[in-house]
């Protein structure tokens, strides 16, 4: 392993001298948590039905300027649900990356579908408009109710390109590709709350996006996700199908279609509430601690993933390059062993059991970055 790698534990440690060990990224609370979650209890309403929900989906609207958020239990529910509230039909495809975490796959197949996995870029770690128009000029045709998989037969539905760790992936330009195709798109912005590009918030240019809340996120509810759209149509639908389908009525229960429970509680809103108001400090302190990684990586020699020009990264995780499979190994076992918590990059997802069927186009990039991305400590700093 490179020695200096050995030194960039001492400097992480250095970061975050309150925490040991010091974890990958630890949920950060105050004060305001501990209020709100209270007022929630004493109220009662700790379920659906509660005023923090509102709030919170309030804030989040403000915040990214999307026309409607809709909380959920987390992000594949909320995948799911945007899926088939866009019009997902079972067996439609989905073209996602291959590298991502799970959660996109698995929205994609409970909701009906098929995904089918593209290359990534090795700037962004995000979908390559390169390989998404390569991969539609040779395998799909244009019929005249819409594209299908020449080699599956089956219609392609949309497009699912996810902002890898924060960083925005190309999107304007994906964006461009499926508009010439005539695809939807839906974003999985489930890590880039906080993320802009040329000026508008990641989940603001396809037709729905999703946000995730997990504990590990830059804001957390505990556990929870949320459904983004400047559709009227797709926001009533999601809204509908995901409080079981449930006719508004004072006291009646009567469902009319096939429905899910997945609204997020209002105790879970009541966190994420309170994170939401400090938003501003979260980003600015994770993004100064992705300045000093990066000026300790220029000083050494170790490269680390950076935000693209006219774009502005929340940076949930920040991403070291290792020079091959067998340092990365060396280094995450060397870090983990001594009080530094790093892991790889996901395992590609046409590699695990349940995917290795899928359709998947050439992933020379995909592969490339699975043996050499490592993910280094990324908390908010404290102290």
């Amino acid at each position: 392993m490179n020695t200096v790698l050995y030194d960039l534990l001492s400097f992480i440690k250095s970061l975050y001298p309150n925490d040991n060990p010091v974890p990958l990224h630890a949920p950060r609370f105050q004060e305001k948590e501990k209020e709100y979650l209270a007022d929630c209890i004493n109220s009662t309403y700790v379920s659906y039905v509660g005023p923090y929900v509102t709030k919170f989906e309030d804030l989040i609207r403000a915040y990214t300027g999307a026309q409607h958020a809709i909380a959920m239990v987390n992000g594949t529910a909320a995948i799911q649900i945007a899926l088939i509230a866009a019009g997902l039909k079972p067996g439609d495809e989905v073209i996602t990356q291959a590298l991502t975490f799970v959660a996109t796959a698995n929205g994609i197949k409970h909701a009906g579908g098929e995904p089918v996995f593209i290359d990534v870029d090795k700037d962004t770690l995000g979908m390559s408009p390169i390989a998404l128009s390569e991969f539609l000029s040779q395998n799909i045709e244009k019929r005249e109710d819409g594209c299908y998989n020449k080699k599956t037969g089956r219609k392609v539905f949309a497009v699912m390109p996810m902002h890898t760790f924060g960083l925005a992936c190309r999107i304007q330009q994906i964006k461009a590709i499926c508009e010439e195709w005539g695809l939807l798109l839906i974003e999985d912005a489930a890590e880039s709350l906080g993320t802009f590009a040329e000026g508008t918030h990641t989940g603001n240019f396809g037709i729905a996006s999703v946000l995730s809340f997990n504990g590990n996120k830059p804001v957390t509810t505990g556990g929870g996700g949320m459904i983004l759209t400047n559709d009227d149509a797709i926001a009533e639908k999601t809204r509908h199908i995901s409080t079981t389908a449930k006719r508004k009525h004072q006291w009646e229960f009567f469902h009319d279609e096939l429905g899910w429970n997945y609204r997020m509680p209002n105790i879970n809103a009541a966190i994420g509430f309170a994170q939401m108001e400090r938003i501003d400090y979260i980003i600015e302190n994770k993004r100064e601690t992705a300045q000093l990684y990066a000026e300790w990586g220029k000083k050494n020699g170790v490269q680390f993933i950076h935000e693209m020009p006219g774009t502005h990264s929340n940076y949930w995780l920040n991403a070291m390059l290792v020079t091959d499979r067998v340092e990365r190994e060396e280094f995450l076992a060397y870090s983990n062993a001594n009080g530094v918590q790093s892991r790889p990059i996901w395992v590609l997802m046409n590699k695990l059991p349940m995917y290795k069927e899928s359709f998947a186009g050439p992933l020379e990039n995909s592969l490339w970055l699975e043996d050499r991305i490592v993910n280094v400590p990324s908390s908010v700093r404290v102290g």
